[in-house]
């Protein structure tokens, strides 16, 4: 298994529940085909420059272990999200 971290910008207009429901939703997406090591929740942030007209936006970590085809589907699935604004799944054991 490989050691990826995905980052992804929550639209800030949700409410808490919504928000809590998106970082639930990655989670068992990772969870059905690897695993989550580690979920780290940076809240409300100011973003560099403005996405769909906002200027803020709750930011999740999350490190996790999986095969090489779950970031792939994971891609996937936040693209389509619309509650998700921006994303990026690193590798960490690439050197």
């Amino acid at each position: 298994m490989t050691n990826y971290e995905v980052m992804f910008i929550i639209d800030p207009t949700l409410e808490d529940a919504k928000k809590e429901a998106t970082v639930e939703k990655v989670q068992g997406i990772i969870a059905a085909d690897g695993e989550v090591q580690k979920v780290d929740t940076w809240g409300m942030r100011k973003l560099a420059y403005p996405i769909q007209k906002k200027s803020e936006g709750y930011y999740v970590v999350i490190e996790f272990a999986a095969s090489t085809e779950l970031p792939k589907e994971l891609d996937r699935r936040l693209r389509i999200s619309d509650d998700v604004m921006r994303h990026i799944i690193i590798n960490k054991d690439a050197k």
